[in-house]
């Protein structure tokens, strides 16, 4: 008889006996029936002891790591950026608003110069247009990355020219641009400042609440401090203390 794997052969058992050509049911035959085999895993080759698959035929394990991600812009965008670095110290805003943003009306075959995105253009509008230019124009991804580059300096060195003659102007008609330390200095004395005023404003907050506030006249004829004996004399003396002001003394006599 052949060999068969182990949740095969109480099977293999009953159909020798329904042929008769097992005469005697085996010992171990209810036992199985009762408590059979655990089941192969789905899609698991099963184990055969007989034949060996060879070292050259071993079945390879399928790849279960996720395949990686590639985006054309991604490559584009870090090419950008090696060849202008200072661009990625400018700020950006990443504040998401409620709604998406509408995908920009110039797009696809009609997007041909990149100022029609505006005078002054982002990295991100440069690395588009030259994704852009790629696809719907059918231009090579090394020539239109190129054309994309000298668009953007062009634009960018107008953009830097008209600012330069719009604060010579300005500082001809008497206008004063602080520098950065000053700038720095006039946070760093609004800083102390709100520290001060802090500190005013919880001392008067501590002082409005207080309830009770000690009233010293200063005209009361205690003088100076005497150890109490202007006291003592009094009171061997049998002069008895009066502790109410002149103006109730007054009024209990009248």
């Amino acid at each position: 008889m052949v060999r068969r794997i182990a949740s095969q052969v109480h099977k293999q058992a009953a159909r020798l006996m329904r042929a008769n050509y097992i005469k005697n049911e085996p010992v171990w035959f209810q036992a199985v029936l009762e408590h059979p085999p655990l089941p192969l895993p789905p899609r698991a080759p099963p184990v055969r002891e007989d034949c060996r698959l060879s070292s050259s035929r071993k079945m390879r394990k399928p790849k279960t790591e996720p395949l990686p991600i590639f985006y054309l812009e991604d490559k584009v965008r870090r090419q950008f950026f090696r060849d202008h670095p200072f661009e990625a110290f400018r700020p950006v805003s990443i504040v998401e608003g409620r709604e998406v943003e509408d995908e920009h009306p110039v797009r696809g075959t009609d997007w041909i110069r990149l100022v029609q995105r505006g005078l002054n253009p982002s990295p991100e509008n440069v690395v588009h247009f030259a994704v852009n230019l790629h696809h719907h124009h059918k231009m090579a991804l090394s020539i239109a990355y190129t054309r994309a580059v000298a668009e953007f300096r062009s634009l960018r060195a107008g953009h830097d020219f008209a600012n330069t003659f719009a604060r010579m102007e300005a500082e001809a008609y008497g206008t004063v641009f602080p520098s950065e330390i000053d700038r720095t200095f006039e946070k760093e004395d609004a800083v102390y400042q709100s520290a001060d005023r802090k500190v005013e404003l919880d001392r008067g907050a501590l002082l409005a609440r207080k309830r009770w506030k000690a009233i010293l006249d200063v005209d009361s004829g205690m003088g100076d401090f005497d150890r109490g004996q202007q006291y003592t004399r009094n009171w061997k003396q049998g002069i008895r203390p009066t502790y109410l002001p002149h103006y109730i003394k007054n009024i209990s006599c009248q």
